[in-house]
């Protein structure tokens, strides 16, 4: 498969994608550090308070196919800009809400947040368009590594702004992740990018056949199962470490590594995948979410907490980067736009239906029994991964 861009303009666009990626990440960063709480202070009811990172992960899984549509007819390049201007709004609206105390500001806020945050991870499958077939899995796994820089960047932009402001804590903070977003949008406004589909060429085979392919069953499996128990995990543990009496700089910490240890292995993830196979890696990303859940089940200090979460972390880099660069092999180049968002529409549209779970069920039960929840899953996209092996050969 040609890139359309020559050596030079392949690796000025990845590149690019990782800045941008290190620079808009921050933006989620910013709401799953801080949503759940800011959620208790104003939402009409406690068991709401992970809403707003319910309705980002809503806002996820309602974007990813509209994102592609746009794509395939206008480019990448403009859905990026798009996905920046709501993630300004985003950040705009929520400082609003918070001065203002409104709850279904606040989650609109999120939801906008969401759509950036669905744009953003689409800069991965783009950097595998901007390079040679063999170099797909690097490419995917660098520009994820920019988010390492994300979390550092969005955890200190927090611990930095959430008292910048005179008047309610965080509304320092939301405004300052509005600028950050700008930020991506100037480094993405020169970036050359490979076209997605060339003018009137066929659109290749029906959706449903292609989702049908074992190896395509197998990543969407795997994918969602990554993703949802990340976020199930993620979105109750800045919440669990409030009610159980730890400060916010603590819960901030503990964001901060989870995000880094999601994204420092894309260093090399790429290199592992390509040596070992996307199947093997997966599995293994399954079996650090396990791991993740049992220490967090074993206690509540901040060192469980902490471990929980950067194992939680890995697993997911392994598993959905794994999930991802098996979805590269189901496709062919006019096909790409199309998979490739209802790949991610099936992984964020199952995670929104965990993320309504995780406020209610920490609320009712606590933290521990939400971590319990979390091995069934698991044992199921194990047997997913091994049943499709077989008949997926290229995900070995």
């Amino acid at each position: 498969m040609t890139t359309e861009l020559t050596v030079a303009e392949g690796r000025s666009a990845v590149r690019r994608l990782m800045i941008a990626q290190a620079l808009a990440g921050a933006n989620s960063t910013v709401i799953y550090a801080t949503g759940s709480v800011i959620g208790e202070g104003i939402a009409p009811n406690p068991a709401l308070a992970t809403l707003p990172i319910s309705i980002l992960v809503v806002g996820m899984a309602s974007s990813t196919l509209p994102a592609g549509m746009i794509a395939e007819r206008y480019g990448r390049r403009t859905v990026f800009l798009i996905g920046n201007g709501f993630g300004m709004a985003a950040g705009l609206l929520g400082a609003l809400a918070i001065t203002m105390g409104s709850f279904a500001l606040f989650c609109l806020a999120t939801f906008f947040g969401g759509v950036y945050a669905a744009v953003v991870l689409t800069f991965r499958f783009a950097a595998a368009d901007c390079v040679p077939a063999a170099e797909r899995p690097r490419a995917l796994a660098i520009v994820l590594a920019g988010g390492v820089a994300a979390g550092i960047v969005g955890s200190q932009l927090v611990t930095a702004t959430m008292g910048l402001v005179a008047g309610p804590v965080f509304v320092g903070t939301y405004t300052a992740s509005a600028v950050v977003a700008l930020l991506s949008a100037i480094v993405l406004g020169g970036i050359k990018l490979p076209r997605l589909r060339a003018h009137g060429a066929d659109r290749g085979r029906p959706i449903g056949e292609i989702m049908r392919q074992p190896l395509f069953i197998s990543a969407a499996i795997c994918g969602i199962i990554s993703y949802l128990l990340m976020n199930f995990l993620m979105t109750s543990a800045p919440l669990a470490m409030h009610m159980e009496g730890h400060q916010q700089a603590a819960a901030d910490d503990v964001i901060q590594w989870h995000v880094i240890a999601m994204y420092a292995p894309s260093f090399f993830t790429g290199r592992l995948i390509t040596r070992f196979g996307a199947g093997k890696i997966t599995a293994v990303g399954l079996a650090l979410i396990a791991a993740a859940a049992a220490v967090g089940y074993s206690g509540m200090t901040v060192p469980h907490f902490m471990g929980s979460l950067i194992l939680l972390g890995l697993g997911w880099n392994f598993g959905f980067t794994g999930g991802s660069a098996m979805v590269l092999n189901t496709h062919s180049q006019d096909e790409r736009a199309r998979v490739q968002s209802v790949y991610d529409f099936l992984v964020f549209g199952s995670v929104a239906v965990g993320s309504f779970l995780s406020g209610g069920i920490l609320v009712s039960y606590g933290w521990q029994v939400v971590c319990a929840l979390a091995i069934p899953p698991v044992i199921a996209a194990w047997a997913a991964l091994m049943r499709f092996r077989a008949a997926a050969p290229m995900a070995a």
